[in-house]
């Protein structure tokens, strides 16, 4: 063994085994008690299809206006959503297709959002991608589907421009007359989806 090395040896010869620590030559024992477990936080894919279940119909009950979501076909991880603009914002009336894909982590990881509809807004980038605290760093085992679809509700009409994705719109943002305007033009389905639909 090279100097300042460690070695780790189990032995089994004890009853129950213990491991023994070897560090500069000196050999240090550590009962099983001892031992530093981490902790794994295991979820089986069932609980998260229960819990997916459970929200969906969580979500048809409720009757939130202007929100739903349901699953894409078989897949119960992977949702289609859609928000409509809520009454006195510069989206009212207007309708957005949002994709959700859960992991088998839920609800302990937060799903990923993204807008399938074009959505100018100052916390929205070009992509669809959003950016929103309760997706990030500030996510809790405790929302769910509808709560994050109320939370992009509100943000449409209540944008964080201290962390804009999409400057463009952050600093068109305070005159919102001229924002409604590049909402309708890049937002608005085109006459021919309408016909489609």
């Amino acid at each position: 063994m090279a100097r300042g090395e460690n070695q780790v040896v189990q032995t089994n010869i004890h009853n129950p085994p213990t491991t023994t620590v070897i560090t500069t030559g000196v050999a240090h024992r550590i009962e099983p008690s001892k031992r530093v477990i981490p902790a794994v936080r295991t979820i089986d894919a069932q609980s998260v299809v229960k819990r997916l279940q459970s929200e969906l119909m969580a979500l048809m009950m409720c009757g939130d206006p202007g929100v739903s979501a349901f699953p894409e076909g078989d897949n119960i991880l992977s949702w289609i959503g859609t928000i409509t603009g809520s009454k006195d914002t510069v989206y009212e009336g207007m309708i957005f297709k949002l994709s959700l894909i859960f992991t088998n982590e839920y609800p302990f990881k937060p799903p990923k959002l993204k807008f399938l509809s074009s959505c100018f807004h100052p916390n929205v980038d070009t992509s669809g991608n959003i950016c929103l605290d309760i997706l990030q760093d500030k996510w809790s085992s405790a929302y769910d589907v509808r709560t994050v679809l109320l939370s992009i509700q509100s943000l449409l009409g209540e944008p964080n421009n201290e962390s804009p994705l999409n400057t463009q719109a952050a600093n068109l943002w305070t005159n919102q007359p001229e924002f409604r305007k590049m909402v309708v033009k890049l937002c608005s389905p085109p006459i021919e989806a309408l016909k489609l639909n």
